[in-house]
């Protein structure tokens, strides 16, 4: 698939990580597809029940992992999804949040400046 090869070509700040707990708000209503997800899954301590989910993703950590095995639920990798669906069917494809890293809160207008919420 072009978007995932695009996407895997990405730098690592573009490949930014999605909690377990945005992936199971994003994939309620969605059973029996694939989420997708270029970049790490990580685990979440607040959500209590996690779904049953079938999860596509560069890596996980082992929390994260053991949680949706738990659940009934798959984590697979791409070399393994390629030969599932090889045209992308059956697949919602996600990513994680690139401004929410702790240097974006830097730029910005001046700190100081009227209106300005920029971090020193």
């Amino acid at each position: 698939n072009k978007v995932i090869y695009k996407r895997l070509n990405m730098s690592r700040k573009n490949k930014a990580p999605l909690s377990l707990q945005k992936l199971a708000s994003l994939m309620s209503g969605k059973d029996g597809k694939t989420a997708v997800v270029v970049g790490t899954i990580t685990d979440d301590k607040r959500l209590y029940e996690v779904p049953k989910l079938s999860v596509c993703a560069l890596r996980f950590t082992e929390t994260a992992r053991a949680s949706i095995v738990k659940a009934g639920g798959e984590c697979l990798t791409f070399d393994k999804l390629a030969l599932r669906s090889p045209l992308g069917k059956g697949t919602v494809l996600l990513r994680g949040a690139t401004k929410a890293r702790e240097a974006e809160r830097h730029f910005g207008k001046a700190p100081g400046v009227p209106h300005s919420t920029t971090a020193p």
